[in-house]
This record gives C-alpha cells, sequence and structure tokens, in this order.
C-alpha cells in the first residue's frame, strides 16, 4: 500500500478534525507504547524460535495425529 503527501495530509487532518488537537499527543503516545508492545513479543518469539529444538531426523518427529486416507483400513 503506497501512501503519496497527499493522501498522508488528508489523513492527517482527518485525525486532527476527530480527535483535535488537545488529544494528539496523548494518542501519539499510545501508539508508540503499542508499537513498542509488538517489537518486544515479536522479539521474545524469534528467541523462542532459537531455543525451540530442531527436528531433523524423521524417526524423532511424532506421529500425526490424523492418518492419511490411505493408511486408514477400509471396513
Amino acid at each position: 500500500m503506497n501512501l503519496g503527501p497527499t493522501e498522508l495530509i488528508i489523513i492527517l487532518a482527518i485525525v486532527l478534525l476527530l480527535f483535535g488537537s488537545r488529544k494528539l499527543p496523548d494518542l501519539a503516545r499510545s501508539l508508540g507504547k503499542f508499537k513498542k508492545g509488538l517489537q518486544e513479543q515479536d522479539e521474545q518469539e524469534d528467541e523462542a524460535r532459537k531455543d525451540a529444538p530442531v527436528v531433523k531426523n524423521t524417526e524423532d518427529r511424532p506421529e500425526p495425529a490424523v492418518k492419511k486416507p490411505e493408511d486408514r483400513a477400509e471396513p
């Protein structure tokens, strides 16, 4: 999605009209906290993936919960 300068100015004008000049700093602060929280969660998930064991051998993998139709015995 590409936003040009005209679209950004229109969006900012609408936000200013909706929230008013007094609420904009609070809105920006809460958006910053939200973004920071998402980044921290993403970093935690990346660390968890790095620490997770890697299964390289198919013998170490558990059996699938649902068998393939060709593996089922027909009645």
